[in-house]
């Protein structure tokens, strides 16, 4: 492995990386740029494990540039801040999510929405402003500019947290964003997976009642007992399915698998909106009639901006929303990855990166 990758940067840092198709993570040694004015260099803690770190690191987007450290929900101790950094001071606790950068300019991040800037840079495999590439958090240190940064709210576990600077925040926008946050109405939760299970916790927190959708019947008591849903409908159903129709205000559906649309929108009331936020790897049907006979709409929503992350993690932290997670040491990573594929967690991996991810 060429050496640019330790000497490229002055900053010298450790890490677990993909390098090829196969996805196989190994150690890796690589390098971090100089804490700038407006940066904050952090120890990483906790990163968790996203389904989209699976499809990056076997390059199944076709868009990941190896080798890769992926890693996008980074919690750590800041330990160096620039000279012109407000936000932070060393000690403090810090989080940082999808991403490390945008242009600052355009509408979208004068409108706080950096997460749809068309010059976006996100956390890894992708090109920073100084032509090098991004990498991740599964790996012992970070530096990020302040911008980018959310502050961890005090006494608020990092572990169980890290998971919300994906999934947490991919969840609560699209819920803030198109009105399914009041009190009253009535939410279908579609996959009860990472982002699911976190869907679930953030509805109940705003008072909707909430029917979480399956194709899984064995899901149906961690659902109602564990997470609080009100009501389980197995997809398949056809009975099930007709009897619940035109019950639900929105749906949050976050499979990442082709799926049919058409019973699930059936499900809405008119003026209902059905948002999308898994990307299946095939186009997904939809059929006119049932969004023109009742105006329904399909939407999708990507991540956050900074700002609304912030609110999500102070609000995740006043009503105690956590993620399911199992903490796991780097070295597992691997084994962690191959049970994602089977969709054999509950329901977040998080990897405890402090103690167990050495220099090699």
């Amino acid at each position: 492995m060429s050496k640019l990758y330790e000497t490229e940067h002055p900053v010298k840092a450790c890490g677990w990386a993909a390098t090829d198709t196969s996805g196989v993570f190994a150690p890796f040694n690589f390098s971090r740029r100089a804490t700038g004015e407006r940066d904050v260099q952090f120890k990483v803690l906790y990163c968790g494990v996203c389904h989209s770190d699976l499809h990056m690191a076997k390059n199944e987007w076709g868009i990941t540039q190896y080798p890769i450290v992926p890693g996008h929900e980074i919690v750590g101790e800041v330990t160096d801040v620039g000279s012109k950094v407000e936000k932070f001071k060393v000690g403090d606790k810090v989080g940082v999510g999808c991403l490390v950068g945008s242009c600052r300019q355009c509408d979208q991040c004068t409108d706080d929405l950096e997460n749809y800037c068309p010059k976006g840079i996100t956390t890894y495999s992708a090109p920073y402003s100084d032509g090098t590439i991004t990498y991740g958090g599964y790996s012992d240190l970070m530096v990020v500019d302040e911008h980018f940064a959310i502050v961890w709210p005090e006494n608020f576990p990092l572990d169980l947290g890290a998971p919300l600077l994906c999934a947490g925040i991919t969840t609560y926008s699209p819920m803030r964003y198109f009105g399914l946050d009041k009190p009253g109405l009535h939410i279908g939760v579609v996959g009860l997976g990472g982002l699911g299970h976190v869907a679930v916790k953030f509805a109940k927190a705003f008072g909707t009642k909430v029917t979480v959708i399956s194709t899984s019947l064995s899901k149906k008591e961690e659902a109602i007992e564990k997470l609080g849903a009100d009501e389980f409908l197995i997809s398949s159903d056809t009975v099930q399915m007709e009897a619940a129709a035109n019950t639900l205000d929105g749906i949050i559906d976050t499979v990442a698998a082709a799926h049919p649309l058409q019973p699930l929108t059936s499900l809405l009331k008119p003026h209902g909106k059905h948002i999308l936020l898994g990307v299946p790897d095939k186009p997904l049907e939809l059929h006119a009639s049932p969004m023109i006979m009742g105006r329904r709409t399909i939407s999708g929503s990507m991540i956050g901006g900074i700002k609304e992350t912030q609110e999500m993690i102070d609000f995740a932290a006043k009503h105690n929303i956590l993620p399911d997670v199992e903490l796991i040491p780097i070295d597992y990573v691997n084994t962690a990855m191959e049970r994602l594929m089977k969709s054999d967690v509950k329901y977040r991996f998080v990897i405890d990166i402090a103690k167990s991810l050495k220099a090699e």
